[in-house]
């Protein structure tokens, strides 16, 4: 081990350790670093004299560990082992197992204490099974929550003691532990895995998710289908936690590559450019957790631990916390106020039996209840927030890679220009969008020069336009990237047509109806904006089940002949998810 002091953070160095994970206790202490065949014992006040060693014999390498965040607990955390949790006592400079849990038949993905109650420890696994511990007993779980699918990260609310979010592949699960039968809410969150989760600390109904593909996202989970904000990366994120402090957020990304070792610190009402960067690791950050703050200090510390076996605490001051402050909002509860309403209530945790948690809850569900003009709301996200207008997010999130299509879009003009290619045949379209898009108003579709269809097929193509806009509007989703869809479609299908009455002459005329938009041809680079909630299909896949089986499907070879080459491929609603 060795260490070294410079003007903004101390590095510590173990370059035997080996450790895979890292846990910082709620007294801001100590730090526990977790390898293959001892745990680590750092204090840091003093990180330079020495640490301690607690030997473990196990062949498996700890994926997560965490100290009891409860003072009065603060001397246990606990550690996962494979199929195994060990819950450790640290005293007076030594320390050992002092029980074990034992429930789980597939390795065990995360864990996380309970905010409210020292006694309670979640974990989740491969085996598609949340267990609920109480550790004055633990001979099997008191809860136990199951999915279809096994769930990769678990974490409890901040602010209500009965809420907990998993996530599994791409989704999120929100989990009331008093109705543990199913969830109570569920968001198709990404198209890739979820690497990390994070509720607000202010807020129990506000979370973070980061992914693989490439995002952040920010969600109330009342609002399930359309996430709140987005944070687009270069490389996928590893984690996304917000700070104790102001409105910041800390991102570390996982590229391929593994060439960029950076923490980043964000403003989440300012997601253009991060406020700071901490450069300093030589490879990928696996951990990092904030330190509690010395009596009478106002810096913070950020404690982090890289595979490159270095541990850091990076100094966050006063001037810093100010990059993520907020002039305009002050909490986060305006924040809720201003964007959230509630369509379905009785979805949320917030019932009759849980009253004496949240008195104050009252008034801001009653806010939530009213229905004010959509375009207020509008307004409000944009120039009290800072947050991207509807439009300006539906552009900058819209699919480019659409084939033959080219669109070149003005948010300032609220308008965009269509260009489509198919055959011998050329379209260009005039979109504009109301000031209202897209609470109830449709935006207007006219064609322009050098469009060489016909006045017919012009007509048709406009009804169907028309159509689906309308049809989107209506619920107050955003129609641009559908309308793209079903104009390469329809015109396609014209083509494909005249090119058969052509060669056939004697063919009777046939009525034009539109196609199912074609979603294989359609690759994204974060999503369809539009189509997030909706999975693409599959052809083929396996998984392990809850008994230990695995269960496979593929497509008959049958199954290629008999598909047209012409034929679209079915969306995932009525094809295999």
């Amino acid at each position: 081990m060795a260490a070294r002091w410079s003007s903004e953070n101390v590095v510590v160095e173990f370059r035997d350790s080996q450790a895979t994970a890292m846990s910082v206790d709620c007294l801001g202490q100590h730090a526990v670093l977790s390898g293959r065949r001892f745990l680590y014992i750092v204090s840091l006040d003093a990180p330079f004299e020495g640490h301690r060693k607690i030997s473990r014999q196990s062949k498996w390498d700890i994926g997560a560990v965490q100290w009891n965040p409860h003072d009065s607990f603060a001397h246990y955390f606990a550690a996962s082992s494979n199929q195994r949790v060990d819950l450790y006592k640290w005293k007076d400079g030594s320390g050992e197992v002092s029980t074990t849990l034992q429930g789980h038949t597939r390795v065990i993905s995360d864990l996380d204490w309970a905010v409210f109650e020292p006694d309670l420890l979640v974990t989740s696994s491969v085996d598609t099974y949340i267990y609920i511990w109480d550790i004055k007993d633990t001979r099997k779980p008191t809860v136990a929550l199951s999915a279809v699918a096994g769930a990769s990260q678990v974490k409890w609310n901040k602010k209500n003691a009965n809420c907990l979010a998993t996530s599994h592949d791409g989704d999120v699960r929100i989990w009331d532990k008093r109705k543990p039968s199913t969830a109570v809410e569920y968001l198709a969150a990404h198209l890739s895995k979820i690497h990390g989760l994070d509720w607000h600390p202010d807020s129990e109904h506000i979370l973070a998710t980061s992914s693989q593909d490439n995002s952040v996202k920010f969600w109330d989970y009342r609002q399930p289908r359309k996430y709140l904000n987005i944070l687009p990366c270069q490389v996928p994120v590893w984690k996304a936690r917000y700070t104790p402090f102001s409105n910041g957020l800390v991102t570390v990304m996982v590229p391929q590559l593994r060439r960029e070792n950076s923490l980043l610190l964000w403003n989440v009402f300012d997601l253009n450019t991060p406020v700071h960067t901490f450069v300093g690791h030589d490879d990928v950050v696996l951990e990092f957790q904030w330190r509690k703050q010395k009596e009478g200090s106002k810096d913070y510390q950020l404690v982090t631990w890289s595979r490159d076996q270095t541990l850091r605490m990076w100094r966050v001051d006063s001037q810093m916390q100010r990059l993520c402050a907020n002039d305009i909002l002050d909490g986060v509860d305006e924040f809720i106020e201003s964007i959230a309403l509630l369509p379905e209530p009785e979805k949320t945790l917030h019932t009759q039996d849980t009253d004496h948690q949240h008195n104050s809850s009252h008034g801001e569900e009653e806010v939530l209840k009213e229905d004010p003009p959509s375009s207020l709301l509008e307004e409000k996200k944009s120039e009290q927030l800072g947050l991207p207008q509807t439009l300006q997010q539906e552009f900058s999130l819209i699919n480019v890679q659409i084939r033959n299509v080219n669109v070149e879009m003005d948010a300032a003009d609220r308008s965009c220009t269509v260009s489509v290619h198919c055959s011998n045949h050329r379209v260009k379209m005039l979109v504009k969008f109301p000031a209202q898009y897209p609470n109830h108003a449709a935006p207007s579709f006219q064609f322009i020069n050098p469009t060489t269809i016909t006045s017919t097929m012009k007509a048709k193509l406009l009804k169907i336009l028309k159509d689906t806009s309308l049809q989107k509007v209506k619920r107050n989703q955003s129609c641009l990237e559908p309308c793209l869809r079903q104009l390469v479609s329809c015109l396609e299908s014209f083509v494909n047509q005249e090119d058969s009455a052509s060669s056939n002459p004697f063919a009777l005329p046939n009525s034009v109806t539109p196609p199912l938009p074609t979603f294989a041809r359609v690759t994204t680079a974060y999503g369809s904006y539009q189509d997030a909630n909706i999975p693409f299909p599959r052809t083929s896949g396996a998984r392990f089940c809850g008994a230990g089986y695995l269960v496979y499907f593929t497509r008959p070879m049958t199954m290629h002949r008999a598909v047209s080459p012409t034929e679209p491929t079915p969306s995932a609603k009525n094809g295999i998810t």
